[in-house]
């Protein structure tokens, strides 16, 4: 039995659960070296058919590498790559049923908009007839039936991007990879159109891998992410597993905003098939109480990690005991229109960031400069961390 996935999902699909399955896309112990550079060390990765997943981390961090190597545009250095049961590590990437979609998109300037979808096509030396019912499918599938006749310069930024989608789907490939698709597109229209995405690959029911360094990106368009540093995986889970379970600090600290605090375990007792844990932070002066999954050794130093909209801001101490409480000073506020970030200067001089929604119109805020204030939080508020 699949278990209950942690957080909103946009669809219930999740094949990883199910052990029998076998993954469409997967990378054996891959390593690719440029000289004496390790972009990509030692990794394996599954990927399901009709999956959307995202790789996400830094410049360097070895995404785009992986993505190359699975189009065939490099060679990995070791290990083996295997798409629908049939490894490809050494077949060239025209013989791939794989399509990449550039960051630049490429588009042919003296080509109209159906010429530059049907290119690829006439290369493969597919029937006049058959070319023009798929370039056909491809302007109604993104709505660019209007703009058939126009060329690349006389389309705004999103319908270019289109066109580069269009062009990439018409020959019908296995897997589709999008690197860095929607960088050059206003936060709007890539808000939008990353909804066309989702949709389209909904209705295509196609395996779409897409390189990005966009944390909001990867959480608004993928069933799963695979989080990557230094030519590693770091993590490989849901956004919602991703963001409220996070398996070290580099990814805690990767996705979203978060407030860290070393501390030493001083207390563990079994709870529910998990277990109540006691930290001591000299950070904040404080014992926190924690719910986590297991147990942990007294005496451990272990950060503890927590989202600044899990905290709660008050003038008067909550008087609920089995809340975490610290006492503070507002230091700064940064007003951001829908929510607002309280920075509270604690007793030992450390910084607490929260986050409060400004669910009414008033900008006056009730809790301002210098103000004397509590924080609280839940003990399932945040997570221990060990790496």
């Amino acid at each position: 039995m699949a278990k209950k996935p942690l957080g909103p999902v946009r669809r219930a699909f999740a094949p990883w659960e199910n052990p029998e399955q076998q993954p469409f896309i997967e990378f054996r112990n891959v390593t690719k070296r440029f000289g004496s550079f390790v972009a990509v060390d030692q990794l394996s990765l599954k990927i399901y058919q009709r999956e959307f997943h995202a790789l996400l981390g830094g410049s360097g961090c070895g995404k785009t590498t992986l993505m190359r190597m699975l189009a065939g545009f490099e060679t990995p250095t070791e290990g083996q790559i295997f798409l629908d049961g049939q490894e490809i590590t050494r077949i060239p990437p025209h013989r791939r049923p794989v399509n990449m979609m550039f960051q630049s998109y490429a588009l042919f300037p003296h080509l109209n908009v159906e010429k530059n979808i049907a290119f690829g096509l006439k290369q493969d030396n597919l029937p006049r007839s058959d070319i023009k019912r798929r370039v056909d499918e491809m302007l109604a599938l993104v709505k660019l039936e209007a703009f058939a006749k126009r060329k690349p310069h006389q389309l705004s930024g999103g319908q270019r991007q289109r066109v580069a989608l269009a062009r990439s789907l018409a020959k019908r490939p296995k897997v589709l990879l999008l690197d860095e698709p929607l960088a050059a597109l206003d936060k709007k229209l890539r808000e939008e159109t990353q909804i066309e995405l989702m949709n389209l690959q909904e209705e295509l029911r196609m395996t779409f891998l897409i390189v990005t360094h966009d944390q909001e990106e990867a959480m608004n368009l993928a069933d799963r992410i695979s989080v990557m540093n230094s030519g590693h995986i770091l993590q490989v889970a849901t956004p919602g597993e991703i963001y409220e379970q996070p398996v070290s600090r580099y990814v805690a600290d990767f996705i979203g905003d978060i407030n860290f605090f070393e501390c030493k375990v001083t207390g563990c007792r079994p709870q529910n098939g998990g277990a109540s844990i006691t930290l001591h932070s000299e950070e904040l002066g404080n014992e926190i109480k924690v719910k986590a999954g297991h147990p942990r050794m007294i005496g451990d130093a272990v950060t503890f990690a927590i989202r600044p909209e899990k905290m709660r801001i008050s003038f008067e101490k909550p008087l609920d005991p089995s809340l975490n409480t610290i006492k503070g000073e507002v230091w700064d506020i940064a007003y951001l229109g829908d929510v607002s970030i309280y920075h509270i200067k604690v007793s030992q001089g450390h910084i607490v960031r929260t986050i409060v929604a400004n669910t009414t119109r008033l900008v006056e805020r009730p809790i301002s400069w210098e103000d004397k204030v509590w924080l609280s939080f839940d003990a399932e508020a945040g997570v221990i961390l060990s790496q």
